[in-house]
């Protein structure tokens, strides 16, 4: 192995600039001291001479050092990062000056880098403090070392007693461990939840840390509970005035009439007839409350297995009204409750015919089909000739109906039979001719062969 001296850029520049004179030097000199010139004479030239090389080789040593150090200068302070330094002497075709250009770019780069670092720093921050999710980060070792005003409210502890402390230590230690995303039903020092837990990995000064976000349910959920008794007292109070208008009008006039002295001759006949309407309207408000009641008590499904092909069939044959067409797909079955299968084909089919019947003199006509729409999953579909949809947000709205004598649950109970089952109801008017189609998504068992 060979030893190299490791001798400075700058003077082996000024040793080559030594060794490139040293010729013309030593020349000069011969002349001189073999000329005939008196000892002051030499003496003084040769003097001059190694002067003005000594110089020469000083000044080379000055070009190329102090241009080095300049931007050795420049990088060490963007390595500190201060991006504010420039160079002087840049121009394009100089070495030298193509050096302090890039050097001069590269420092605007990092600095416009580090405002925009600084920037979505800061609004990530702002982010973090405003919303109302807890989020918390840990490294390898389970050490708490990020936590937004959210999560030190949920732990009820200031962030600087947080901050350090081990993810055991503050009962953290599930929230590291299990399956992600999850719900949790425990309670912290807030009083909260369920929380949906989500935990996340990423990498901070080379090393791992794993990023958990609590979100409280609650509120979202009490919000959803608000909506959902809004909807029920909007549509429980139109049906039950829907009743009780007439009711009290029929009840006053019948007051009235039995209050007149002498009564009319006819007032027998009005009172039955009054008494049978009030009779009616109840009688009505009372299927419309066992309608209610049925579409909140719908059992769980009953498992089993059901063939789509025979399914299809035996509901088409209990259409009386119109003939219902059945193109048939793949043999198929399909894990589920038969009686709600069929009760939600059912409603379907006749909600079919009821749009073709709906048209005086319409020859439309209804047929159902099926198909694999996606790995593990069959798509029935129930289509029609009728004038199709023409409000499609209400569609699911239980009690919501435009048949003068529907009660609104049909489309309701049969998407939720629908995802009861693992699957979906969708209605949509079709696009290759007139009518609507219905489309249940179900999912599929294995494949008979």
């Amino acid at each position: 192995m060979s030893w190299r001296p490791r001798v400075p850029h700058d003077l082996r520049v000024v040793g080559l600039a030594v060794l490139a004179g040293l010729p013309a030097v030593v020349v000069a000199l011969a002349l001189l001291w073999t000329g005939d010139f008196s000892a002051k004479v030499r003496w003084t030239l040769s003097a001059l001479v190694l002067g003005v090389h000594a110089g020469a080789c000083l000044a080379l040593h000055e070009r190329v050092a102090r241009p080095l150090y300049t931007v050795a200068g420049l990088l060490s302070a963007l390595r500190e990062g201060d991006y504010s330094v420039r160079g002087r002497g840049e121009r394009p075709g100089d070495p030298l000056g193509e050096v302090l250009l890039e050097v001069n770019a590269l420092a605007d780069t990092l600095r416009e880098q580090r405002l925009g670092a600084l920037e979505a720093g800061a609004l990530l921050g702002q982010v973090m403090e405003a919303i109302d999710v807890a989020v918390l980060a840990f490294d390898a070792t389970g050490t708490l070392k990020l936590v937004n005003r959210a999560g030190a409210r949920l732990v009820g502890l200031p962030r600087a007693q947080l901050l350090g402390q081990r993810a055991e230590g503050l009962g953290f230690g599930e929230l590291l461990e299990g399956p992600a995303p999850r719900r949790l039903t425990r309670a912290f020092a807030q009083e909260g939840g369920p929380y949906e837990l989500w935990r996340g990995m990423f990498r901070e000064g080379g090393q791992p840390h794993q990023l958990v976000v609590l979100t409280d349910l609650r509120l979202a959920l009490r919000e959803e509970e608000r909506e959902a008794w809004r909807r029920l007292v909007r549509v429980l109070s139109h049906e039950i005035n829907n009743s009780l208008t007439p009711i009290q009008s029929i009840a006053d006039a019948l007051k009235d009439l039995v209050a007149q002295v002498p009564r009319p001759a006819d007032w027998e006949e009005d009172t039955r007839h009054g008494l049978g309407i009030i009779a009616r309207r109840a009688e009505s408000l009372a299927r419309f409350m066992s309608a209610h009641a049925r579409l909140a008590r719908l059992p769980p499904p009953t498992p089993g297995m059901v063939e789509v092909e025979p399914w299809v069939r035996r509901v088409v044959a209990l259409e009386p009204r119109r003939p219902v067409a059945v193109r048939p797909g793949p043999a198929l079955t399909v894990p589920g409750d038969a009686d709600q299968l069929e009760q939600l084909l059912i409603n379907l089919v006749r909600n079919a015919v009821d749009a073709v019947l709906s048209e005086e003199g319409s020859a439309g006509g209804v047929w159902v089909s099926w198909a694999v729409h996606a790995p593990g999953a069959v798509e029935v579909w129930v289509e029609d000739e009728g004038p199709g949809l023409a409000d499609t947000a209400n569609l699911f709205v239980p009690f919501f109906t435009t048949k003068p004598q529907g009660n609104g649950i049909g489309l309701a109970l049969s998407r939720q039979i629908a995802e009861a089952h693992g699957g979906s109801l969708r209605l949509e008017n079709r696009t290759d001719g007139r009518g609507c189609r219905a489309r249940l998504r179900l999912p599929l068992d294995a494949p008979r062969a």
